[in-house]
């Protein structure tokens, strides 16, 4: 008597699958199918990982934002909300757009250290983007005064909104055109510009 094979294989398999899906949630370090903790691929719990902080600063500088953001949101996690996570949850905001998110976060870190000078600079580029020049001028100052006037891109950015509120503040008005009626007939006018 002849045993159909395929048949076997067929049927067994979601047997076999489930008994190797079961010994693969015993073996993730997780506790089992419903343990407390669900560690990825690849992770050993045992060891120490990696500053979400040095992480995040690697991926920006990969011009990998939206990835650094998380990983920053990892290192709040670890180390809570000190200025330096803030401050880099800001700037990765700012490089993805998100300027009312990033202002909101620039400001808190600006609240938790007042001479961060990274919080500090990016929260005058985040203003000088929405255009409040004069209050971007105050912070670049600021930012300038706690580096000592080392770094040369914050003297630029001094430098950029400085020229940028002056321009603001003394905008001279522009010229009316001025308009003359003429007579055209016994009941018709027409208006003239200078143009």
């Amino acid at each position: 008597m002849e045993v159909d094979i395929s048949r076997i294989r067929v049927l067994a398999s979601p047997a076999l699958a489930l008994t190797l899906a079961l010994a693969a949630c015993g073996t993730t370090g997780g506790g089992g199918l419903f343990g407390a903790r669900d560690v990825g691929y690849g992770v050993n719990p045992d060891e120490e990982s990696i500053d979400g902080l040095i992480v995040g600063h690697r991926l920006m500088a990969a011009s990998e934002y939206d990835l650094a953001l998380r990983a920053y949101l990892r290192a709040a996690g670890q180390q809570g909300f000190t200025a330096d996570v803030l401050s880099a949850l800001g700037s990765a905001n700012l490089h993805l757009g998100r300027l009312n998110q990033s202002e909101d976060l620039l400001r808190k870190a600006v609240i938790e250290d007042p001479n961060f000078v990274p919080a500090l600079n990016n929260l005058g580029v985040v203003l000088m983007e929405r255009g409040n020049y004069g209050e971007a001028r105050l912070f670049f100052q600021r930012a300038f005064a706690a580096d000592s006037g080392q770094t040369d891109m914050i003297r630029e950015n001094l430098m950029r909104a400085i020229a940028k509120s002056e321009d603001a503040v003394y905008v001279e008005p522009e010229e009316t055109s001025r308009f003359t009626l003429v007579r055209r007939g016994y009941s018709t006018y027409e208006l003239l510009s200078e143009l």
